[in-house]
């Protein structure tokens, strides 16, 4: 049974998990996701956003050098520009509102370079067989990729033409490229973060700071070619995952690479998901431990009611029982009696008879007298017999008198004396002598004890003891009384059925299951209560017997 309520109590456990956590984890996953996914696409927008402000900045910054070179070549001519020291004046002009100038120099059309300010000894090199030389003989205007060149370190140059009848000369400036790259890098942000330029090439044009020197990390960038606008797109670099943004600047055919940690980024939503996270689990843990104990009250009240059920059914039956047996001891009394009424009118006839003078005179006189003695007597005593079945059929109101529970026992235990003698059986004798009289039926006590002694009689059988004692309970008003022996006590299995109707632990034929459950009706007529069990150490059976204590007198009793 406690096995059942277990299993019950884990479905009802189950099932109030199941309607409450399931709904409770799918709507906290899907709000995570939505709110990751938009925050997400948050990120992505305005990393879209900063790859087009830095775009147009690096795109204003070659519009204003081209600018300025266009205009200082077209307001000068050939031979103003190479005057000594005229270049190097508009050359501190120059810087002196923008730093991106490394050095500044006029090649003729011949390629040889006329004049030259700047940090590096370069007047007089040719530049005629170069490719930025042939470029912008065609284009005009040339920005060329990052290269060595004679300076035997990166840099790139921006240059111009101007033409003068059938000839023309190249205004050449170099730009710092560390202030080119500090341009670039103001797109970057936090820890991991990343921004550079590569040429159609896949070479960096500026020196990337976190993801090393190869463009295999942002390959699914650069894979896509040419294209207009801006992308955006999420990858994985190092291991981390990354958004990547880019978008190819209008002057030059470089490509703005700008890479921002998603981890990074999303670490306030890493912060929330963990103290969501933390949350979830303390409601989960909540929920948990509510369900526990509702399925726990659920289960008690459960068993509980099918206590009271069992008990209310066991009543029942008890009852159907102890009807069925009413009647069938009403019809065995009233078939016994009649019986008995001819036997008993007889034997008072040869009583008469036998009161005739020639009978009287018969040797065998005191025989016969003797002999309808023993019918008479039996004859009574069969008459109360089938008189306590038709009190027991009729469950007739005890007769309630003041009754001395230890005088009654003593009596009850005279008629055994014989019987007790005869098997070698030590009766133990143990009374409270606080003990009041309580309000009772003597004869009917005596019934009760009758039948238990008689019980622990046949259950030692011989050379064994039993136990009388009787104890004041103050705390409950009760006079408890308990007859114990060491037979062998009472099997397991109809310990809970022991006050039945002809349940017995007797062989068969020996005992007819009546005593106990007639003593059961008895004591529960007298307002008190029996118990059976069996002693600790497992040798004999225990017969507990309550009754209550009524009556001034026994109040004064129980004060002293």
């Amino acid at each position: 049974m406690t096995k059942r309520y277990h299993i019950l109590g884990i479905k009802i456990t189950a099932a109030i998990l199941c309607f409450s956590l399931i709904p409770l984890i799918v709507l906290g996953v899907s709000l995570y996701k939505h709110f990751v996914t938009s925050y997400t696409n948050r990120v992505l927008e305005a990393l879209r956003a900063s790859v087009e402000e830095r775009k147009r900045a690096l795109d204003f910054f070659f519009e204003e050098r081209v600018s300025q070179l266009l205009s200082i070549a077209h307001t000068h001519s050939f031979d103003q520009i190479i005057k000594a020291g005229y270049l190097d004046e508009l050359f501190a002009v120059i810087q002196t509102r923008s730093k991106y100038y490394i050095d500044i120099g006029v090649i003729d059309m011949d390629g040889n370079h006329v004049v030259y300010v700047g940090p590096y000894n370069l007047k007089g090199f040719n530049y005629r067989e170069t490719e930025w030389f042939q470029a912008v003989s065609m284009q005009g205007v040339y920005i060329s990729d990052v290269f060595m060149g004679f300076r035997k370190i990166p840099h790139f140059i921006i240059a111009v033409m101007k033409r003068e009848g059938e000839k023309f000369w190249i205004l050449r400036a170099t730009i710092n490229t560390e202030l080119f790259e500090s341009l670039v890098l103001a797109a970057r942000k936090g820890r991991y973060g990343d921004a550079f330029l590569v040429n159609e090439k896949k070479e960096y044009q500026t020196n990337p700071q976190v993801i090393g020197k190869t463009t295999e990390h942002f390959i699914p960038i650069t894979e896509l070619g040419f294209f207009r606008g801006t992308k955006v797109m999420e990858s994985y670099i190092s291991g981390r995952r990354s958004a990547i943004g880019a978008s190819w600047l209008e002057n030059k055919r470089w490509l703005l690479v700008v890479i921002e940690d998603l981890e990074e980024e999303l670490f306030p939503i890493l912060q929330a998901r963990h103290l969501a996270l933390m949350l979830l689990l303390g409601g989960i843990g909540a929920i948990v431990v509510g369900a526990i104990g509702v399925s726990v009250v659920m289960v008690r009240q459960m068993e509980e009611s099918d206590r009271e059920k069992a008990a209310l059914d066991a009543e029942l039956m008890h009852s159907s029982k102890m009807a069925a047996l009413g009647r069938l001891a009403a019809g065995v009394a009233h078939e016994i009696n009649n019986p008995l009424a001819v036997i008993r009118e007889k034997a008072g006839w040869l009583r008469d008879l036998l009161e005739e003078e020639d009978i009287r005179s018969s040797e065998n006189f005191k025989e016969f007298a003797d002999a309808v003695d023993k019918i008479e007597y039996h004859v009574e005593r069969a008459r109360e017999i089938t008189h306590r079945l038709l009190g027991f059929a009729r469950r007739m109101e005890p007769h309630r008198e003041k009754v001395n529970i230890h005088r009654v026992i003593t009596e009850t235990l005279s008629f055994l004396e014989n019987e007790v003698l005869y098997r070698n059986i030590t009766i133990h004798k143990s009374f409270d002598p606080r003990i009041p009289d309580i309000e009772s039926d003597s004869t009917q006590l005596q019934q009760a004890f009758l039948n238990i002694v008689n019980n622990a009689i046949d259950a030692v059988d011989k050379n064994g003891d039993i136990w009388i004692t009787s104890k004041l309970d103050t705390h409950r008003n009760l006079v408890i009384v308990e007859i114990k022996d060491n037979g062998p006590g009472i099997p397991e299995d109809i310990l809970e059925r022991i006050f039945d109707p002809f349940v017995t632990t007797k062989p068969v034929g020996k005992g007819t299951g009546l005593g106990l459950s007639i003593t059961y009706s008895i004591v529960e007529k007298l307002g008190g209560k029996i118990y059976a069990s069996n002693r600790r150490d497992g040798h004999g059976a225990v017969f507990t017997l309550e009754f209550p204590i009524t009556g001034s007198k026994s109040e004064d009793v129980l004060k002293t």
